[in-house]
């Protein structure tokens, strides 16, 4: 009996952990925290939604965040593994009206902090042989379905944000007052301009430089 427990126990773990492998991180519930406007902070299971700003909290019942209400929320991703941390901070999307909108805090030192927004895209590209292909989002995005996991990615200096166009030629002028040593340390170390895992190594270098 003990051993059919066990069985039963094992069977429904590997279900769960094959349907979260099966979606992307913004579409699974996730342990973590939301911190309020008005001081609290409550802990549950949390499903966010950056497309909209909002952030759910699972317990006896759903309740839904807007960044308007949260400071920052954390998570424990279910399908990559590691805390992730956003912050709601007031930004103009799509008007010059600055609205709060939450951001993932990858990287951020004095000078500099480095900031994403992941979103799902539509890919086209063949799947070749091996089918979905899941990889951690520090270092590419996965595909699944014909969609894949991309990133907005921006800058926090001198007071403000600044969306990163992810041309290689833009990349220095966040960095310009240790441009050569930022690119001898890409090149050393073989790292990309539009990588989400390169980024990180790349800021969180300049601001040790710094």
């Amino acid at each position: 009996m003990k051993k059919a427990y066990i069985l039963l126990f094992l069977s429904c773990a590997i279900s769960i952990y094959v349907n979260a492998q099966n979606k992307f991180p913004s579409q699974v519930w996730h342990r973590g925290q939301i911190s309020t406007t008005d001081g609290q902070a409550v802990s549950g299971l949390l499903m966010y939604d950056l497309d909209n700003n909002v952030v759910q909290l699972q317990r006896e019942s759903v309740q839904t965040f807007g960044a308007s209400n949260v400071t920052q929320f954390e998570i424990y991703d279910e399908v990559y593994g590691g805390i992730r941390t956003f912050y709601s901070l007031p930004y103009a999307q799509t008007t010059d009206y600055e609205t709060p909108v939450f951001f993932e805090v990858l990287t951020q030192g004095d000078d500099i902090a480095l900031l994403c927004r992941e979103y799902i895209a539509t890919d086209n590209r063949g799947m070749g042989m091996y089918g979905p292909m899941m990889m951690n989002p520090m270092w590419g995005g996965p595909m699944m379905g014909g969609h894949r996991l991309a990133f907005n990615f921006f800058f926090f200096k001198d007071g403000k944000i600044q969306k990163y166009s992810q041309k290689k030629k833009d990349l220095m002028d966040f960095f310009d007052d240790r441009e050569d040593e930022v690119k001898l340390y890409m090149r050393k170390n073989r790292l990309a301009h539009d990588k989400r895992g390169d980024l990180l190594r790349i800021t969180a270098y300049y601001n040790q430089i710094k």
